[in-house]
């Protein structure tokens, strides 16, 4: 399944995406799309619905996160060889860890502001990884059993921020808006195998960023598994899972983001999300 939420921000309802790309509303099945509605059981009740029975939605409306009250929102660096390489990093021998504030969440196709002082606003298109269920010193072997679903992230970065105002990359990683995330959560009986998705991300038509979750050094199962023994994942945590190369960055002459940019990225069947830059207030 694909589910999502819809509506103005703050008062989003649950809903699905059925085969004919009609938006469906779930409000009367389920609350929201938070921790405690992703589990196999809360999914498989969904999945018995006739879709054919539930509203439809105009498709005009706005596409919200597709995850509600996200309690950590936890990033993988240097998770591609080549984007490593086009850092300048060397790829490290385990997996680099460090949190997003969840105060960057915003819907796929919001407006995404440029801090004020920012002089390097990146893009990176990355494979979300959503969790469904309590995961502490589990398996590689079973990781995936805890995983909801998938969905796609742009995880954006202030590379000055980030790299240049000493500390951790927190600093670059979790300004406002910096992190859409969706359009919709799929499930993961949708996936068949997370490592071998095709990923882009165009700015204003240029295709910059052109990858597969293949190149990936850590694989989902890896880092699930990985995090799981620092720390439990808990229902409705999310992980973003690194990016391939193509990121402003790396670049010769670097490229930033500037107000009046659009972005487009995608990954293969978990939808696309279009953001429009401006200048923060």
């Amino acid at each position: 399944m694909k589910l999502l939420r819809h509506g103005e921000k703050g008062s989003e309802r649950p809903g699905l995406l059925d085969e004919t790309g009609n938006i469906r509303d779930l409000s009367a099945h389920v609350s929201d799309f938070n921790g405690e509605n992703l589990s196999d059981q809360a999914i498989e009740t969904l999945r018995q619905l006739d879709v054919t029975t539930l509203p439809i939605i105009d498709s005009s409306v706005r596409i919200g996160p597709c995850v509600a009250k996200v309690g950590k929102f936890i990033c993988i660096g240097l998770n591609y060889s080549d984007h490593a390489a086009e850092a300048g990093m060397e790829v490290p021998p385990e997996p680099v860890v460090f949190f997003k504030a969840t105060s960057a969440i915003i819907g796929p196709n919001d407006t995404v502001e440029i801090p004020r002082t920012s002089t390097a606003t990146d893009w990176e298109v990355e494979l979300g990884v959503v969790i469904g269920k309590e995961a502490k010193y589990i398996n590689e072997a079973d990781a995936l059993d805890y995983v909801a679903g998938y969905c796609v992230i742009n995880d954006l970065s202030e590379r000055e921020f980030q790299i240049q105002r000493a500390g951790q990359w927190v600093k670059g990683k979790s300004c406002d808006t910096f992190g859409p995330i969706g359009p919709w959560l799929v499930t993961r009986d949708e996936v068949a195998n997370p490592q071998a998705l095709d990923m882009q991300l165009e700015v204003n038509g240029h295709r910059y960023q052109d990858g597969n979750t293949n190149t990936m050094v850590y694989g989902v199962a890896h880092v699930v598994a990985y995090l799981s023994q620092f720390m439990s994942l808990q229902p409705g945590d999310i992980i973003s899972t690194g990016t391939p190369p193509g990121v402003g960055m790396g670049q010769k002459p670097q490229v930033y983001l500037k107000a009046g940019d659009s972005m487009h990225l995608s990954i293969q069947g978990l939808g696309s999300q279009t953001q429009q830059v401006v200048d923060s207030e």
